[in-house]
């Protein structure tokens, strides 16, 4: 093995002097809550993934919420979506009073698998939300197939999928556009660009968009904006429950600067994703991820199965010793303390359901997903020289 490199990061956010400076300017204005910077990212980002509308929010946790109140998820529905996902994907749906019910993933995508939806549907269904899982799309036509013959909503939670596309009627549209009904995205500096932290919703529903905007900003009538410029005085009302869920403007400010990086972000994410692929071709047993012929991903994470002589603690504990991050396969949250206590399904009635803690053979895809599979260092400024010390080790640790 080569010498040992200086620390490799799992990922690392891409800003410089742009994005300080635009930090400063809104700074300097005085204005640093959600104001005209706000204004302008949406827009930005509306424009860039085609959608009618972008509406910012504080993260995408309470994008997800925000999105699964507006389709009408109330107390005691149920709505469909995976295990196979960060934690917050599941708590959205918890913070409305409604249960999670859990598919399966395809094991090549790591996704929902379409197949099994249907079979999971009931009086009691109220959504679908589904997760473009590591910045992978999911099966869009097949899953809005199922959604509309059921008459049901589908939210995308596509936390990392900013840049990512789906082929759509021939042409290649960005996941976002939307294509279900709400896309909702995380700009967290472990996502493909960042405001330190942030969320964003599109949509394509006016009425939709409304409510996004009352409800981030605790439901008051008047925005701070109109009455900050009003030549006369205006009283705000609340007329309805809302949250605290804005964007300040010095976050938007420096994600106007991060969306002007993407394209070069995109471009290349995709060339070191594909020199992985090319340079672990040769690992017996290792498996890469696959890319269906209609989707571009943005390859926000780089996800490998490992060999079935390679113990997934071992491995990330030897490349850690060599000075390597990286991180175990997706989280499941059923698996976790939390989701022992709170409500869940996997499709079958409680009172047929044979789970044990832990596991449960409806989800097995998912287990083995998590217990057998290690994210890789994957970023902007990577370099080759990196990535092939990388590779190296990860070699050593399969035993290859």
């Amino acid at each position: 093995m080569s010498e040992k490199m200086q620390y490799i990061p799992i990922a690392k956010p891409w800003m410089g002097e742009a994005e300080a400076e635009a930090a400063s300017r809104a700074i300097m204005s005085g204005w640093v809550t959600q104001g005209p910077e706000v204004a302008a990212f949406e827009q930005e980002f509306a424009a860039y993934v085609g959608a009618n509308y972008a509406c910012a929010v504080s993260n995408c946790t309470t994008a997800l919420h925000l999105a699964l109140l507006a389709v009408g998820v109330q107390p005691r529905d149920e709505v469909i979506t995976v295990s196979h996902s960060y934690i917050a994907t599941a708590n959205s749906i918890r913070y409305c009073g409604a249960i999670p019910v859990f598919v399966d993933i395809e094991p090549q995508t790591y996704n929902i698998n379409p197949m099994l939806i249907e079979d999971v549907i009931s009086k009691r269904t109220r959504a679908i939300l589904i997760v473009h899982q590591i910045g992978m799309p999911c099966n869009l036509k097949a899953i809005l197939d199922i959604a509309h013959r059921y008459q049901l909503p589908v939210v995308e939670d596509a936390a990392c999928a900013i840049g990512s596309e789906i082929l759509w009627n021939g042409q290649w549209e960005k996941i976002g556009k939307p294509h279900g009904d709400i896309a909702c995205f995380s700009f967290h500096p472990r996502k493909i660009i960042s405001t330190g932290d942030g969320g964003m919703l599109t949509t394509n529903n006016p009425q939709w968009d409304k409510q996004f905007r009352l409800w981030r900003q605790h439901g008051m009538s008047v925005p701070d904006t109109v009455r900050h410029g009003a030549k006369q005085v205006i009283f705000e009302s609340y007329p309805m429950l809302g949250y605290n869920y804005r964007m300040t403007d010095i976050q938007a400010a420096v994600g106007r600067e991060q969306l002007k990086r993407l394209p070069e972000i995109l471009e290349q994410r995709r060339y070191l994703a594909q020199r992985y692929q090319e340079k672990l071709a040769d690992v017996p047993g290792l498996k890469l991820p696959t890319e269906p012929s209609w989707a571009k991903s943005n390859w926000q994470s780089f996800c490998v199965r490992l060999t079935e002589r390679c113990d997934q603690l071992q491995a990330m504990q030897q490349m850690l010793d060599a000075g390597i991050a990286t991180r175990r396969g997706i989280m499941c949250a059923h698996r976790e303390s939390a989701y022992q206590t709170e409500a869940w399904s996997c499709g079958v009635e409680p009172k047929a359901c044979e789970c044990e803690v832990g596991k449960c053979d409806r989800l097995s895809e998912s287990e083995q997903a998590q217990d057998h599979t290690v994210l890789l260092p994957l970023f902007h400024q990577m370099t080759e020289q990196e990535q092939d010390y990388v590779v190296e080790v990860l070699k050593v640790a399969c035993q290859f």
